[in-house]
């Protein structure tokens, strides 16, 4: 191999992958430097939702890629996707449908055509939600990517990446005790175990509080305009419930800790081995507008 040539291995290694334990979204590459930052890329554009409230996809793309390059250490989009897939792997793209606040078509349009482009063969690709236990793809799925929205959650605290593997068992209520502690058991389970290569924590317009089960209310939503790219699905959802702590306490003019509290986040990395949970063990790049940003 030319020593020029970066492989795919290089590529999770310095994104910081190599700080995500075995049993991780991504495969342990490393055994040293288990204690290294997790790298999270926050992106955020004012021109991303118009008035109306609509997705400028051109906007969202851009915003997409250009945190994908920050990601892989200032390499373009396509360089990093050929060190993320490869042309024989089999991709499941986990979004989620929930209807007041799902994961943008926008964006799982542009997931898909980018592992195109990374010569993914379009059969081989699918994007599901809750069906992903019965489709074949994700049966034979050798590689996942997961995108979600962040929003307050009545019984885990929030909803964010951990959660957004729930549909991969067929109990979810096995996970909902004690404010959904165990969440991070979901990435130990055979159809996801060392699979997952991206994170995308959607912050468009994310939820900051709810008031019981499915409760969606505008009120309590904002255009925040970003979204968090990261290996790491622990970190994201840390950086993520912070931006949320933060404006709860700005539009609750107090301290209003998550009701209840978002406890997975932490055990996760404590108990069940998945990621960085600590804030100050987390290497946040921001990128983009700075306005509000929160964090």
């Amino acid at each position: 191999m030319n020593e020029h040539t970066i492989t795919r291995r290089d590529f999770l290694r310095r994104t910081g992958a190599a700080a995500i334990v075995a049993g991780a979204g991504m495969p342990l590459l490393a055994q040293q430097d288990v204690k290294k930052k997790s790298r999270v890329v926050l992106i955020r554009h004012e021109g991303v939702i118009d008035g109306e409230g609509n997705i400028n996809p051109e906007v969202l793309d851009r915003m997409f890629d250009d945190a994908l390059g920050e990601l892989s250490g200032g390499r373009t989009s396509a360089e990093a996707w050929q060190h993320i897939v490869e042309p024989s792997d089999v991709v499941g793209i986990k979004t989620n449908v929930w209807r007041y606040l799902r994961t943008p078509p926008e964006l799982e349009k542009t997931i898909k055509a980018r592992i195109m482009e990374a010569g993914v063969r379009e059969e081989n690709i699918a994007i599901d939600d809750r069906g992903v236990l019965s489709n074949p793809v994700f049966e034979k799925a050798t590689i996942l990517i997961n995108a979600r929205p962040m929003r307050a959650h009545h019984w885990s605290g929030v909803g964010g990446l951990l959660k957004n593997y729930i549909m991969f068992t067929p109990n979810p209520p096995d996970y909902h005790p004690d404010s959904c502690v165990d969440l991070g058991a979901l990435w130990n389970l055979p159809a996801v175990k060392g699979k997952t290569r991206l994170n995308v924590l959607v912050m468009l317009t994310p939820q900051f509080h709810c008031l019981g089960p499915h409760h969606f209310d505008k009120e309590f939503t904002w255009q925040y305009k970003g979204m968090l790219v990261g290996t790491d699905p622990v970190a994201l959802d840390a950086v993520g419930l912070k931006i949320i702590e933060t404006k709860r306490r700005l539009y609750f003019k107090e301290d209003s800790p998550m009701r209840p509290p978002a406890k997975h986040i932490r055990a996760a990395e404590e108990k069940h081995g998945i990621g960085v949970a600590d804030l100050d063990r987390i290497d946040l790049r921001r990128l983009g507008w700075k306005d509000q940003i929160l964090i």
